[in-house]
């Protein structure tokens, strides 16, 4: 992992820990990378609860309670998809947060409509979430590491946003 990888792990470490909140993954494409972000940082126990890695769209709708049909109208690489795969890991794992993925990281399996390189991200709790669409092909390796870091640093981005502001204290 990256120098700047480790600090906004840390980060998201540090905040969660104070505020006494766990988190949790719903993970496609990028099959527990953002997991394994999260507990690179010692202590992560205390916060981190588990990841659900939905590679297919059976896991997303029998672990997550994504609708099957929302999957056939409009396929697993959609932001609605992204969104419900945090409400349902945050029901699913009982956390207070989750961070979800799904995309097509190739080097295969995109089409003209949604090409390689498309991954969704999203992050938040069950009334609120945050979503990010990724559409450049760099290469598997390299789509999966950028969706990684932009997903741990959205979720960072997320948490400072709901810090109380020094004037409600």
């Amino acid at each position: 992992m990256d120098f700047e990888s480790k600090i906004t792990s840390r980060e998201i470490s540090q905040l969660l820990w104070e505020r006494e909140k766990t988190v949790g993954t719903a993970e496609s494409c990028t099959g527990g990378r953002i997991a394994e972000a999260i507990i690179s940082v010692p202590g992560a126990s205390k916060y981190f609860k588990g990841g659900i890695i939905s590679y297919v769209d059976e896991i997303k709708e029998r672990l997550l309670g994504v609708d099957a049909g929302l999957l056939a109208e409009k396929t697993a690489v959609c932001e609605d998809v992204a969104i419900a795969m945090v409400k349902g890991a945050c029901t699913a794992l009982g956390t207070d947060y989750a961070i979800s993925a799904t995309g097509i990281a190739g080097p295969a399996g995109g089409t003209k409509e949604i090409p390689v390189g498309t991954i969704w991200l999203a992050c938040g709790n069950k009334e609120k979430v945050i979503t990010f669409k990724l559409s450049d092909d760099h290469g598997r390796d390299i789509n999966l590491s950028i969706a990684t870091h932009h997903a741990m640093q959205m979720f960072l981005d997320f948490l400072k946003a709901e810090e109380p502001s020094e004037e409600t204290l």
